[in-house]
C-alpha cells in the first residue's frame, strides 16, 4: 500500500490512509525503520500513523529512571509525545476509534497513555517494559481507560541477571491481573512467546494488532 511521510511541527509521522474508521497509532526509531512500512502493510484496511521516536529512552518514558543497562538513564518525554498524539495526530487522523501500541518501551508507553487518556479504544503492548521502576505503583493507584487490551512477554525474557529486568515476567502477570479488574477477562490477553526480547519483533507486534482490530 505504501505510506506517506509527513512533518508535523518538525516530527516525522507515517501515514496509511483507508475509509476505516478505525485508526492504529504506533511508533519506530532508527533501529526499526526498515521494518515499519512491513508492519503497517500487513494490517488489516483501516488507517495508521506510526510516529519516528528519536530519543527512545527520553519521549517514551514516564518519568525519570536511573539506566537499566548502559550510560543512557530515562527522561519524562512521555507526556510531550502524549500531547503530540491527541493534539496533533488524531485530529489529522479523525477516526471514530483509536488503537495504540508498540514493542518494548513503546508497549509501555501505550499501556501507560491507556492510563492517562481516555482516547484509546484498544491498547497493544508486545513485550512490554513493565519492568521500568514505579510501574506496579503507578498501575495500583490510576484507572485503565481502553476497551482492550492484549499483552505479550517472551518466556525466556526474565532470564536474566538484571535484577530489575529479572521481575519483568511476574509484572506482566501482575499487569494482566490490573487490566482484568478494570475491563473483564473477555476483554483482556496475555501471550506468551518463545523466545527472549528480541525475537520476532515485527510479527509479535503484528499480532498484538490484529488481536486488538478482531475484537473491535
Amino acid at each position: 500500500m505504501g505510506a506517506e511521510i509527513r512533518t508535523i511541527e518538525g516530527r516525522e509521522v507515517r501515514f496509511r490512509d483507508s475509509t476505516s474508521d478505525i485508526c492504529v497509532i504506533t511508533f519506530y526509531a532508527d533501529f526499526d525503520e526498515k521494518t515499519i512500512d512491513g508492519l503497517m502493510d500487513s494490517l488489516p484496511d483501516v488507517k495508521v500513523a506510526a510516529l519516528r521516536i528519536d530519543d527512545w529512552n527520553q519521549e517514551l518514558s514516564p518519568w525519570k529512571a536511573d539506566p537499566v543497562f548502559g550510560d543512557q538513564g530515562f527522561g519524562e518525554g512521555a507526556g510531550g509525545t502524549l500531547s503530540f498524539i491527541t493534539d496533533r495526530i488524531i485530529p489529522e487522523l479523525g477516526c471514530e476509534r483509536y488503537v495504540i501500541g508498540g514493542y518494548s518501551l513503546a508497549g509501555l508507553f501505550s499501556l501507560w497513555a491507556c492510563y492517562r487518556s481516555d482516547k484509546f479504544a484498544g491498547c497493544c503492548a508486545a513485550s512490554p517494559s513493565v519492568w521500568f521502576p514505579g510501574w506496579d505503583e503507578f498501575i495500583d493507584k490510576n484507572e485503565f481507560q481502553a476497551s482492550k487490551a492484549y499483552l505479550s512477554m517472551g518466556d525466556r525474557e526474565a532470564r536474566t541477571r538484571n535484577q530489575l529486568m529479572s521481575k519483568v515476567a511476574d509484572r506482566i502477570v501482575l499487569q494482566k491481573e490490573r487490566i482484568i479488574e478494570r475491563i473483564g477477562p473477555e476483554n483482556t490477553v496475555l501471550e506468551w512467546n518463545k523466545g527472549g526480547h528480541f525475537q520476532d519483533v515485527t510479527d509479535r507486534t503484528r499480532r498484538a494488532f490484529l488481536w486488538v482490530l478482531d475484537r473491535l
